[in-house]
């Protein structure tokens, strides 16, 4: 069974150790990544610094509101690197605002998600990104 790499790209400690603690009771093959900034998220990406021998992502969830470089910015490399714009970007945020929204889908995001503050929501949530994005979603082959 192929494990699904999944890169979460979120500065919030608790919002990644629940996403983690969820998406561990999955019962779909997969690995977390975690990264706290955008800058951080590049070089993932581009296998600099301490990430030369991590896998490419088959799935990559990103916060906007990132320290060092934006979500927005991290996005836009994504969706502009040949070797990157097949994977699927969800956009995982608390930001409501509409130009947010925009700007995420002007730069090819694959889906907008806000994150609920309460707990059972928040749950729900990575189980529905789990249930779509992880089974029934055929997700690109890796270039």
């Amino acid at each position: 069974m192929k494990i699904v790499e999944i890169l979460l790209v979120e500065d919030s400690n608790s919002d990644a150790q629940l996403m983690l603690e969820i998406l561990s009771e999955s019962n779909i093959s997969h690995r977390l990544h975690w990264v706290k900034n955008g800058v951080e998220a590049i070089d993932f990406l581009d296998k600099q610094e301490k990430y030369t021998d991590v896998p490419r992502p088959d799935l990559i969830l990103l916060d906007l509101n990132l320290p060092k470089k934006k979500g927005t910015e991290v996005l836009a490399k994504i969706k502009g690197d040949g070797a990157l714009q097949t994977i699927p970007v969800i956009i995982l945020t608390t930001s409501t605002d509409t130009k947010d929204i925009l700007k995420s889908y002007q730069l090819q995001a694959n889906c907008y998600l806000v994150k609920p503050v309460n707990l059972e929501d928040f749950i729900a949530v990575v189980k529905f990104i789990e249930n779509f994005w992880l089974a029934a979603v055929m997700l690109p082959p890796k270039s």
